[in-house]
This record gives C-alpha cells, sequence and structure tokens, in this order.
C-alpha cells in the first residue's frame, strides 16, 4: 500500500520550522518496502530535492549511521530501527496490550491488531496473527488506508467534524473492492456512526474476504490514543456473529489496556 503524508505536510509558516530536518525526514520517508535502495538521483526525484541536497542529507545520514551506502546506492541502516522503537517505548498501552491480544487471538482463532492513525493511514504497533487472511503480510509498522478498515474509521471518529472533511478531501479515494465505499458524504456518515456506537465493522472493503471489527484505546480525556480489531474470512464469521461474539470480548480487551496505562 502507499505511503501517505499528513495533508499539511510542506505547507509551513512557522518562522522556527527547521526545512532541512524535514528533508532529511523526506528522504528517510522515501525509502519503503518498493524503494529499498536508491541512488543518489532517485532520493532526489522521490523527495522532490535537488541533487544536491539529497546528496548532503544522505552523506548526513550516512555519517549518523542511519543510511549506508554501497557503491551508487542508499539503503537504510538497522540503526533506524531505534528510531522506531523509542516512539514504541513510549506508548506503554502497547506493552499492556499485546498479551491481552495474544490471549484473545489464541481464544477465539482470529488475528488481533492494535495500530494508530498517521496521516489517513494506520500504523500496526502490534500484532498477532491467528491465519493468513490477507494477501499482503502485515506487521509491526505496516501502514493500511485508515479510510477503508475498521481500525482506521474508529480513530478517524476521534477528529473532530472539519478536520475529517478536511482529510476526506485531501485523499484520493480508491476501490479496493466492489464493497469499497468511496462516496465523500457516505464515509464521513459511516465515521460518525462508527463514533456514536463506540466500534466499527468493515466488510471486504479493502480486500475480498475480509472482515474486521475495532473498538478504540481510551486515554482519561476520553481520546483514542489508538484501536485494536479482530480480523477475520467473511466464510467463517457473520457481521452479527462479530457483535455477539467479538465486540464485549473486545470492549473488555480495551477498557483493560485503558484502565492498566492512563
Amino acid at each position: 500500500m502507499p505511503q501517505t503524508l499528513e495533508p499539511s505536510q510542506g505547507d509551513h509558516h512557522d518562522k522556527e520550522f527547521m526545512t532541512t530536518l524535514a528533508k532529511g525526514l523526506a528522504v528517510l520517508g522515501a525509502f519503503g518496502r518498493q524503494r529499498p535502495t536508491m541512488t543518489l538521483s532517485e532520493a532526489a526525484q522521490v523527495a522532490d530535492l535537488s541533487r544536491a541536497t539529497a546528496r548532503r542529507v544522505l552523506r548526513t545520514l550516512n555519517q549518523l549511521g542511519y543510511v549506508e551506502q554501497d557503491g551508487r546506492t542508499f539503503s537504510l541502516s538497522p540503526r533506524i530501527l531505534d528510531l522506531g522503537f523509542a516512539y514504541l517505548a513510549t506508548q506503554s498501552w502497547i506493552d499492556r496490550a499485546l498479551p491481552l491480544m495474544r490471549e484473545l487471538s489464541e481464544r477465539l482463532g482470529e488475528s488481533c491488531s492494535a495500530a494508530i492513525l498517521q496521516g489517513n493511514d494506520i500504523v500496526y504497533v502490534a500484532r498477532v496473527p491467528a491465519r493468513r487472511i490477507m494477501s499482503a503480510t502485515l506487521s509491526v509498522g505496516s501502514r493500511l488506508p485508515a479510510l477503508h478498515t475498521a481500525l482506521g474509521r474508529m480513530l478517524f471518529g476521534y477528529l473532530d467534524e472539519a478536520e475529517i472533511w478536511r482529510r476526506l478531501k485531501w485523499q484520493r479515494i480508491e476501490a479496493y473492492t466492489p464493497q469499497t465505499i468511496t462516496d465523500l458524504q457516505a464515509l464521513f456518515d459511516r465515521i460518525r456512526d462508527d463514533r456514536r456506537q463506540g466500534f466499527s465493522i468493515v466488510d471486504e472493503e479493502l480486500e475480498r474476504g475480509l472482515r474486521a471489527l475495532a473498538v478504540p484505546v481510551l486515554d482519561r480525556n476520553g481520546q483514542a490514543v489508538g484501536a485494536i480489531n479482530l480480523s477475520t474470512h467473511s466464510t467463517r464469521t457473520t457481521r452479527n456473529e462479530m457483535r455477539e461474539l467479538f465486540l464485549a470480548e473486545l470492549n473488555r480487551l480495551a477498557s483493560q489496556v485503558s484502565s492498566m496505562t492512563f
């Protein structure tokens, strides 16, 4: 899935905004599964930088140990993991959730995942796979389009309405399956309905056969810091069965995580 950036990225008027740092992060963000290695020219093109700027950025990242060079190509070094693990270390709810997710997944025989919202994507921060039900292999750090996942719709519901509309209008809506909701008003209504009912079910909108139920993890102020889901194959579990069999279990897990963490 393509990575989506924050809608406001690149539109800064703060006098203290560090353009050089932003350029360095843009180059780091350009690496990914589709581009594990890049030449100087490719990095400049993908990050929308001049060759001279891209060269300075890559040399700096190389000297800091975040990027490795092999001839004309550059790639991320293992040290980049320090940045990701530093974030995870500040999110104590993830550590609290993981053993509970593992127990629930084993008991129900379904995959259980936790994610946060970043721009118009969800980013997986914990995952306990049961059976392989998606064609794509998901792991911690994987991204999916938030608008077509139960996790994402749940998290979108905790944005204010103006922000939801801003992100909807900025995002290019793609039909992944015949069931994908692509109408902006329909998506907005579904997000608000899911927020009101406290859970989201997304049924074969991202991939045929994939059905998922998600609930939020809330802080002491009632704001969502993340969401947790159970996902299954549509031939195994109906929507009604997900509500009747999974919802109470998932709500209990999310409540435990919230009460232990915040």
